[in-house]
């Protein structure tokens, strides 16, 4: 897949604003995953993602944030791939970072510049550095 950027849900506006001005305790995900959607996510989280055919979420850790003309920037370190497709999966349009293997929140979201239809027996890949986070 191609390179995807990413842009903050709600939820994570939400906790950054509480924990940095407000004092709320916010405790880090140990793991982040990244789910795939047929449809964006969306900031409020009302996206469909994928489901059946042998999917789950894959994890996925990111290098640490690199500052670049006022921005901090980072990407996914090593390749993340899904396993292969037991039914067709639809077009993947769209990935979410989720904070749990199933359920959980959603804390980045974004399209992918190539949506792929997944069908039997196919796999995807996003390669190490594919999928970015730029704060600005």
């Amino acid at each position: 897949m191609a390179d995807v950027l990413l842009s903050k849900s709600n939820w994570w506006k939400t906790a950054c604003i509480n924990a940095a001005l407000r004092g709320v305790n916010f405790a880090s995900p140990q793991t982040l995953y990244i789910a795939l959607y047929t449809s964006s996510p969306t900031d409020a989280d009302t996206g469909q993602e994928v489901s059946g055919g042998g999917y789950v979420r894959r994890a996925v850790t990111f290098s640490e944030p690199v500052i670049t003309e006022r921005r901090a920037v980072t990407s996914s370190v090593g390749d993340v791939s899904f396993p292969i497709a037991g039914a067709d999966w639809g077009l993947v349009t769209h990935i979410g970072i989720r904070t749990a293997a199933t359920g959980g929140n959603l804390v980045y979201h974004g399209a992918v510049k190539t949506p792929r239809t997944v069908q039997t027996n196919d796999t995807l890949r996003f390669l190490a550095g594919q999928i970015k986070v730029d704060e600005g």
